[in-house]
């Protein structure tokens, strides 16, 4: 291998680097399993699995109990520079998206969007609810909650980009996202739709999204899998 003065860790650990850039296990086949791998590289499975912990904690190797050890899928790269809806991410990234689930109903909205809203208690919202990712890999687990004083009635096609049916069909244009974003746990419900293990790390992404006259038009809560969404924030500093 070229490498028989490193530290066998080290040498199992730049075999899988080499061994996972190879296309069949960037499409997504499965590595072979810890007693394969330890027999080829002649060392312990502690060794390997330890080179394999490593590849996990630098988000390289998604392992799952009872299947296997895969290639983690690249990083959705969202910025706070210029925010978009996420069929907009997705297109400007040139991600093709599949729409996995999609759910309709008139609900008692959540407390957070009730307040953004300003709207009395006993007063139903408009809620949608999809399963969204890339082809055959959903990652993110979207609901949306919708001002009651916006015509948006749930008989819209949901196939196509949300703010685009705002803009063309009722002329609302949305201008302002204030967002927070936090990590947490999994839990059973969002864990069996991302196709994760309950306790596995998310992302929680929350936006309150207003139109360009202020009035507040949608609040959202996005679960992401921790392993597919990365946000970046470029800030400028203000001279003094």
């Amino acid at each position: 291998m070229g490498y028989n003065k490193l530290p066998l860790h080290k040498q199992a650990e730049l075999y899988l680097r080499r061994l996972i850039e190879q296309d069949e296990f960037r499409d997504g086949k499965l590595l072979p399993n810890e007693v394969e791998l330890s027999e080829q590289l002649e060392m312990s499975r502690n060794t390997l699995r330890q080179a394999i912990n490593t590849l996990v904690s630098e988000g390289l190797l998604i392992r799952k109990r009872g299947v296997g050890t895969r290639v983690a899928e690249k990083n959705i790269y969202s910025e706070a520079t210029n925010w978009l809806s996420f069929s907009q991410e997705m297109k400007v990234l040139g991600v093709e998206i599949e729409n996995f689930e999609l759910h309709i109903s008139k609900q008692i909205p959540s407390e957070e969007a009730r307040s953004f809203f300003s709207i009395p208690e006993n007063i139903k919202v408009l809620r949608i609810e999809r399963l969204r990712g890339k082809v055959n890999f959903p990652f993110v687990y979207f609901v949306s909650e919708f001002n009651p004083e916006i015509p948006l009635n749930g008989t819209e096609n949901f196939n196509r980009p949300l703010y685009e049916i705002l803009r063309n069909d009722y002329n609302i244009i949305v201008k302002t996202s204030k967002e927070e974003i936090s990590a947490a746990p999994a839990n059973n419900f969002i864990a069996s739709k991302l196709e994760i293990e309950t306790g596995d790390p998310i992302l929680i992404r929350k936006r309150a999204v207003s139109d360009a006259n202020g009035l507040p038009i949608e609040y959202n809560i996005g679960w992401y899998r921790a392993d597919s969404f990365t946000y970046k924030i470029e800030s400028v500093r203000n001279s003094i």
